[in-house]
């Protein structure tokens, strides 16, 4: 259940913090508060998945400070429904209880950080700053992303059938014999590929197409 120091949340990064004692939750809360932080704070797993799964907050922009032992929900099943909901925020573990398994498990799950009670407030600051920085890395690179993806639905059937070809390497003589078309007319469309992709080289193009193949 979310409880009452729950901020109201903007487009600014916010600080997801997850624990079911109320003493973090203060402690972390007016940390977060003294230096400038948006953060919202919940007394159990549950909870925070319940507001992640509706409309309560900016699901992109921030982080996750998340316990590891709660009642109920653990925060490794939290991190698992999380991933499972596409969530991409970076998830830093703050526990009392961390072993070097249980860590390894985490950082394995792509954990941001993993930080053991008590920790100085310093540290805990620091690697929620780092986060933050991978998180609004990482929008900017699915930003980009999607503007290949755009880009591509623009090409032609024929366009596409040689990209692809174009992208696993093989050469302009090749791809005319493989599509029984001239070399000429592979040149041709290889130059609206690269005009609509909006490329200056084939290295170029070769890498936005498989950046944008690998986002999940």
């Amino acid at each position: 259940m979310q409880n009452n120091k729950t901020k109201h949340v903007s487009s600014s990064p916010v600080v997801h913090v997850v624990d079911d004692d109320e003493a973090v939750l203060d402690s972390v809360g007016m940390l977060l508060d003294s230096i400038g932080l948006k953060n919202t704070c919940y007394k159990d797993a549950q909870g925070f998945l319940d507001s992640y799964s509706g409309t309560e907050f900016d699901k992109k922009n921030g982080c996750i400070l998340l316990d590891i032992r709660m009642p109920f929900m653990s925060g490794i099943e939290c991190q698992y429904r999380l991933e499972q909901m596409g969530c991409r925020m970076p998830i830093i573990f703050v526990t009392g209880h961390g072993d070097v398994p249980t860590a390894v498990e985490a950082m394995k799950n792509g954990a941001a950080e993993f930080i053991q009670k008590p920790f100085r407030e310093q540290l805990l600051i620091d690697a929620i700053q780092k986060a933050l920085q991978v998180n609004i890395e990482d929008q900017k690179r699915l930003e980009k992303i999607n503007q290949t993806l755009e880009k591509l639905a623009s090409l032609t059937n024929r366009e596409s059938q040689i990209l692809k070809a174009i992208v696993s390497g093989k050469a302009n003589k090749v791809i005319a014999i493989e599509l029984h078309l001239s070399q000429r007319t592979i040149e041709i469309h290889r130059a609206h590929v690269m005009d609509k992709m909006q490329v200056k080289s084939l290295a170029e193009l070769v890498k936005v197409v498989i950046d944008a193949s690998t986002i999940h």
